[in-house]
């Protein structure tokens, strides 16, 4: 938890999650250990398959290599070429399906079908949702005068969880949800209230980017529930916080780590007393990362 005073604004001090610096570079490996810990014996020899945007799919593979099970990963070509080497290096077999996520998500459950695996969904599945909301936790335990927690928004796997752990520990505590302009699949599903099929754009949030898929059977409605806000930042605020975390905290942060720093610099999100903004990956090229932040 790193304080960043140059944020702080007349609500109180913000302080920084930074879960960039997590085992396999994103908060991902927590909902993925609890996935696969879950496991019975014969579910473990039958091995994972997941579909991801890149940090679920390394985190999969991180925690199936640790565990002596086979996984496999469905990316689409949208997915940076820096993850999916990432994936292939923890001996994850990875099959890039197509050019949006929907492909990728369908090629996972062929997989499924064929062999019998179990499917590790990245945000829909209460045994990711509840790893994830181990966050939540420790943000109350290291911060228990919290007042709001900002947090990158996709599928709303992360967000969820840390909502639903944080208010439960911390009542009148308020959650917002920060996502890209390009493509905000859970921003657009709440404001119709239903799911909506989105176009899939290039976006330096690449890790938020992908639809809901054809049905979702708990982010959503958690989503609805829990959160007190949803905002979008576009990709020049994205850019100008990954310059932000390089120049005054040292860190390296993909686009979709830096959105909750983009939306209080930009003054999206006017949080009432001590925030903290959860920085949830780093996972980045270098290309990307000089262009962007050199």
């Amino acid at each position: 938890m790193l304080p960043a005073p140059e944020l702080a604004g007349l609500g109180g001090p913000v302080l920084l999650k930074a879960e960039c610096l997590q085992e396999t570079g994103s908060f991902k490996v927590r909902g993925a250990a609890n996935t696969l810990l879950s496991l019975g014996e014969e579910e473990g020899r039958a091995g994972v398959v997941a579909v991801s945007s890149g940090n679920h799919g390394r985190a999969v593979a991180f925690v199936a290599r640790s565990l002596g099970i086979a996984a496999a990963v469905c990316v689409s070509e949208r997915v940076p070429a820096v993850k999916v080497d990432a994936m292939r290096s923890l001996g994850a077999r990875v099959v890039v399906a197509g050019p949006d996520q929907d492909d990728a998500d369908a090629a996972a459950r062929a997989i499924v079908a064929e062999t019998g695996a179990t499917f590790v969904h990245p945000f829909d599945d209460p045994r990711v949702i509840a790893g994830q909301g181990t966050l939540g936790c420790e943000i109350v335990d290291e911060v228990p005068d919290v007042a709001s927690i900002v947090v990158p928004l996709s599928g709303g796997g992360l967000v969820a969880g840390v909502a639903l752990a944080a208010k439960q520990m911390r009542p009148g505590v308020r959650v917002f949800g920060v996502s890209q302009d390009r493509g905000p699949a859970m921003h657009d599903s709440l404001a119709a209230g239903r799911l909506v099929e989105v176009v899939e754009e290039d976006t330096l949030a690449d890790a938020l980017a992908g639809g809901l898929g054809p049905e979702n059977h708990h982010t959503l409605r958690m989503c609805r529930d829990l959160l007190d806000g949803v905002v979008l930042v576009s990709e020049a605020e994205i850019a100008a916080a990954m310059r932000h975390l390089r120049g005054h905290h040292g860190l390296r942060v993909e686009g979709g780590g830096a959105v909750g720093v983009a939306a209080l610099a930009a003054g999206r999100i006017s949080p009432p007393g001590p925030t903290v903004v959860v920085i949830s990956g780093g996972n980045v090229s270098d290309a990307t990362w000089e262009s962007v932040t050199g």
